[in-house]
């Protein structure tokens, strides 16, 4: 699992066109967001994987949100949460009664974060109806699509590249 990490956080670095890295290292292929057209990239989290107790997908997010307006590229990101991730998405009251805890949801400061940022976050309609929940068990900002999938294709045709993390 370290290694598909350490893949993720080396292609999000370098696709980022930051000056991460140790002396010595020269880049043959500089990239510069805001010499790119647009920025379209969707994030598929569908399964977990975490980089201690944060999810990598939503810790990239953040990262490559924050970059692009540091380039001041112009673009869009999309996150889409559905099958083993579909619950970080939930209000505290439906988190503890998924997750059978008393904690909350610790997931809700990084969501609102996205949110509040311009990172588009939706939820899977299948994934709602396979637990039983509604609208109101999601949380503010978080909109419902329909269909993961489906949504997917959608994006993929439309330009958005996918992001697997």
């Amino acid at each position: 699992m370290k290694k598909v990490y350490l893949l993720v956080f080396a292609v999000v670095i370098l696709a980022l066109g930051s000056a991460y890295g140790a002396d010595g290292i020269k880049v043959d292929i500089p990239i510069v967001l805001s010499d790119l057209k647009e920025i379209k990239v969707v994030f598929n989290m569908d399964h977990l994987a975490f980089d201690g107790d944060k999810p990598v997908g939503m810790k990239y997010m953040i990262l490559l949100k924050n970059r692009m307006k540091e380039a001041k590229a112009a673009g869009k990101i999309i996150a889409i949460f559905h099958g083993d991730a579909a619950y970080m998405t939930l209000t505290d009251e439906a988190y503890n009664k998924f997750r059978k805890v008393t904690t909350g949801n610790p997931y809700k400061k990084l969501i609102e974060e996205m949110t509040t940022s311009g990172i588009e976050v939706e939820e899977c309609v299948v994934s709602m109806g396979a637990h039983s929940w509604v609208n109101a068990d999601l949380l503010p900002g978080v909109k419902v699509n329909g269909g993961a999938v489906s949504r997917l294709i959608q994006l993929g045709q439309e330009g958005y590249v996918a992001i697997e993390p």
